[in-house]
């Protein structure tokens, strides 16, 4: 069972848990109760909830959040500054080595674009937003070398259908 799998159908049972608390609660609000009684035993339920969270729900967490799915960078990424222009897309370098993280540093000088990054087969690998005023940073590391074709996904006028630039990734060193 993979951890996404888990967090699903634990998510799943939480849901359940709450939705039954809230039915419960909804059938008992008609009747009327003394007030100590109740306190009473709503101080129970919470020191019972509080150990049930401590006992099973860090355990549960630590179990979960052990695989963290980002990778960690081992070398400084190479950085390439993108800017978006109606409608075409500027590079400074146009390409990458293969293997090492490229920080891809994106905006526009003039609407909003998207900035979609596509392999060989047409796959989307990477997006982000392009925005006049504001450089939105990602990351990603080319695992293959080639030329990738860079689109833009937001509609920004007249020629945004023409809106495509090539990125080319290198044989990086030691591959």
């Amino acid at each position: 069972m993979t951890v996404q799998t888990m967090s699903a159908l634990l998510s799943l049972v939480a849901i359940a848990a709450l939705a039954a608390v809230f039915i419960h609660v909804r059938l008992q609000a008609h009747a009327a109760r003394d007030y100590a009684p109740v306190q009473a035993r709503a101080y129970r339920i919470r020191t019972v909830g509080f150990w049930v969270l401590l006992l099973v729900g860090l355990p549960i967490s630590i179990y979960l959040l052990r695989v963290h799915p980002y990778a960690v960078a081992a070398s400084p990424p190479q950085i390439v500054n993108v800017t978006a222009n109606q409608w075409y897309w500027e590079f400074d370098p146009a390409e990458a080595a293969t293997g090492t993280p490229v920080e891809f540093r994106v905006t526009s000088t003039d609407v909003n674009h998207n900035f979609g990054l596509y392999d060989q087969s047409g796959r989307l690998v990477a997006q982000t937003q392009a925005m006049p005023g504001y450089v939105n940073h990602l990351t990603h590391t080319f695992e293959a070398p080639g030329t990738y074709q860079v689109l833009c996904l937001e509609y920004c006028g007249l020629a945004h259908h023409g809106m495509i630039a090539e990125f080319t990734a290198t044989q990086g060193e030691g591959q």
